[in-house]
């Protein structure tokens, strides 16, 4: 369960990582057409997504397979071929199906399902369908809005009383939906939902120490805040490693939408946190609580969210200091990913990125390639290549 001896970056063609990552893709498209492979691999290989819901088995379900399009959009922006675009442009299509069908739409995901699949088809191509698809999923996420505790509730229906007043901090991640539905439209709700989520997670689901809890509980009628717990880290108190990469990216990439000085300095908070908690490497456990002492799984996919996060630090202050301090932490953390947890040979895994996890309590997707360990893995490649890249975020 623990990575198996880190190979050095020497023994790369090419450090930047790009070549195989991108052949990887195309070799998924190859086998999965137009149909969605599972949350995580088994034994290093992705099988087709289970059936469910009413849904075939390879039908779009769930909260991860918006990171299908999404690294086939990223593969197409770094090499310019068509092929890639050309299968993320399909997605778009199936993506606009789910959301007039309304096919699992009881999620706060939709931020990231339709952040990555329909807006860049958007931004892209100008695709009005896809602009009006993710419109309505912007629509459908505002109805998760809960008065008086100006959150918006992660999971489910509205109506389970074990879900009333829960959000989640991967729940920052899906913000940037909303923030692009008022850039369009100029309705303010979706800017003053963001705004209220955004500064209750900064108040509560941070701790004094910079750590964060993976969830928190509100009165959905008094809007106070009751608790914080967890539902993939180690203990309710320790602090999920996945769960403290989403606090560094999700609040960086708020404050950029928002201007709020104070989501920027809660990024920081969340950032150094994870720095002075992070093995040799850089590459953390999945949870914060074990260090280089840990026979203990790490996450690969909560270092490849870290370092995007990281790099938007680094773009929203040049020239300062700690933005060269993110920059340096980026760079260090991507090159321990490129040189011991990618596929080498890449076709020995259909990951781009080995030793993630999913949930370890639920002995779910442990030790194996995730999708969006995948995705930002690739997005973080891309950034650093192409800095002038814009994120679909």
């Amino acid at each position: 369960m623990t990575p198996s001896p880190h190979r050095t970056s020497h023994e790369f063609a090419d450090r930047s990582g790009i070549p195989g990552a991108v052949d990887t893709v195309r070799r998924n498209i190859a086998a999965f057409g137009d149909d969605y492979p599972g949350d995580t691999t088994t034994a290093g290989r992705y099988l087709p997504r289970p059936a469910g819901d009413g849904v075939d088995e390879g039908g779009n379900r769930g909260w991860t397979t918006c990171f299908w399009p999404g690294m086939q959009w990223l593969a197409g922006e770094l090499t310019g071929d068509e092929a890639f675009l050309a299968a993320a442009r399909r997605h778009a299509r199936d993506f606009e199906r789910r959301v007039r069908e309304g096919i699992d739409l009881d999620t706060h995901d939709l931020g990231f399902l339709y952040t990555l699949s329909c807006v860049p088809a958007w931004r892209r191509d100008g695709d009005a369908a896809a602009r009006d698809a993710a419109l309505l999923a912007a629509e459908h996420l505002m109805r998760r809005f809960l008065e008086p505790a100006g959150i918006i509730q992660a999971w489910g229906d509205l109506a389970d009383p074990r879900q009333a007043g829960r959000t989640i901090i991967d729940s920052l991640m899906n913000m940037p939906l909303l923030s692009w539905a008022h850039e369009q439209t100029g309705d303010g709700r979706y800017a003053e939902a963001v705004r209220r989520h955004t500064t209750q997670l900064r108040e509560h689901i941070i701790r004094a120490d910079g750590s964060t809890f993976h969830t928190f509980y509100w009165d959905v009628q008094t809007g106070e805040p009751l608790r914080g717990a967890t539902e993939q880290g180690a203990h309710d108190d320790s602090c999920w490693a996945r769960g403290q990469a989403w606090g560094v990216y999700g609040f960086a990439l708020n404050h950029r939408s928002t201007g709020d000085p104070q989501l920027l300095e809660a990024a920081w908070r969340c950032a150094d946190y994870l720095l002075a908690h992070l093995p040799a490497d850089g590459v953390p456990y999945w949870d914060l609580a074990y260090g280089d002492d840990s026979d203990a799984p790490r996450d690969s996919s909560a270092a490849a969210i870290a370092v995007c996060g990281l790099q938007e630090l680094a773009a929203l202050e040049p020239g300062t200091e700690r933005a060269a301090r993110a920059a340096a932490e980026a760079d260090r953390i991507l090159d321990a990913l490129i040189a011991g947890y990618a596929p080498e040979p890449a076709d020995s895994s259909d990951a781009l990125l080995l030793h993630g996890v999913y949930d370890l309590p639920k002995g779910n997707g442990v030790d194996e390639g995730t999708l969006w360990g995948d995705y930002f893995y690739l997005e973080a490649l891309t950034r650093r290549a192409k800095p002038e890249w814009r994120p679909y975020w």
